[in-house]
């Protein structure tokens, strides 16, 4: 147990940062019933931003800037790829996804050369190695899961306490009826994709706090798994989302302290699949009928 200890801080850090990504999924989904594909090209671009952000300007001003671009990158992608396709069909949608991902990733690989750039410049403090219950990590292992469920909770009461959260509800129970009932549905939308990007321009300033390098295909594979959590947590569901990725974060880590490294992404997938034969809605997800 003592071995494994180190393995299951980190999975509950790596799932912290995987439930700040998946939120974004699941709150767009929600609403539009569309699987943001470029969402987890956004989370690099967060890194990348601050990779340079740090090296050419204090911390202070960096952090702010980084947050800053990232969520104006969600909002102008939602207003130039998403909304001229708000009556189209869904395939054209997600086509429009899946074209913007690979759009912001060339861009990035122009930017970049394709060289994998280097962390120079760390957040300060976060990025300190400590000692907890014996083990060494970074103090960012604890930040993480604390800061995560801060903003969890900031979200939930956002959704329930405000107006619009109140329009955010309105429009995933029914979007066309929201609309009927003077809802300003693209607004709502619009803050859907600010609100999703911020998250995972925090996300990634954390998760780059434990990797040396930022590369243009560096959120492939947490945004894979971010979608995967969400999928598993129930997609639609917030607390779902923050769920599965935690357990995700977790079953990955431990499996690598086991000594099955090389399984480790491939048990996240079949994991997956286990629960959606058993469960198709998801650990939290409301079983909804087609009306006819």
């Amino acid at each position: 147990m003592g071995q494994l200890l180190p393995y299951l801080i980190n999975g509950v850090s790596v799932g912290g940062q995987y439930a700040l990504i998946a939120i974004g999924y699941t709150l767009v989904y929600g609403i539009l019933r569309l699987i943001n594909f470029a969402h987890g090209d956004v989370f690099m671009v967060a890194g990348l931003v601050m990779v340079y952000a740090t090296s050419a300007m204090p911390m202070y001003l960096a952090l702010p800037l980084v947050l800053v671009i990232t969520v104006l990158l969600g909002f102008t992608i939602e207003r130039v790829a998403y909304k001229p396709l708000r009556t189209a069909p869904r395939m054209s949608v997600m086509i429009s996804a899946i074209g913007v991902s690979y759009l912001i990733q060339n861009l990035a690989f122009y930017f970049t050369g394709g060289i994998p750039q280097p962390v120079t410049t760390p957040i300060p403090w976060i990025s300190e190695n400590i000692s907890l219950l014996g083990a060494s990590t970074k103090r960012v292992t604890l930040v993480t899961p604390v800061l995560t469920i801060l903003l969890v909770l900031v979200l939930v009461y956002l959704i329930n306490h405000t107006r619009m959260g109140m329009a955010m509800r309105a429009a995933a129970k029914d979007f066309e009826t929201a609309q009927l009932m003077g809802i300003k549905i693209n607004s709502v939308i619009s803050m859907t994709f600010v609100i999703g990007s911020f998250l995972a321009a925090v996300g990634s300033m954390l998760y780059f706090t434990n990797y040396p390098s930022v590369g243009i295909t560096s959120g492939g594979m947490p945004g894979l798994k971010a979608f995967v959590a969400a999928v598993f947590g129930g997609i639609g569901s917030i607390p779902g989302a923050v769920v599965g990725a935690f357990i995700i974060g977790l079953c990955e880590e431990v499996i690598k302290g086991l000594g099955y490294t090389t399984f480790s992404d491939a048990f996240t997938f079949a994991l997956l699949i286990v629960v959606l034969c058993v469960k198709p809605t998801g650990l939290f997800g409301e079983k909804v009928t087609d009306k006819v």
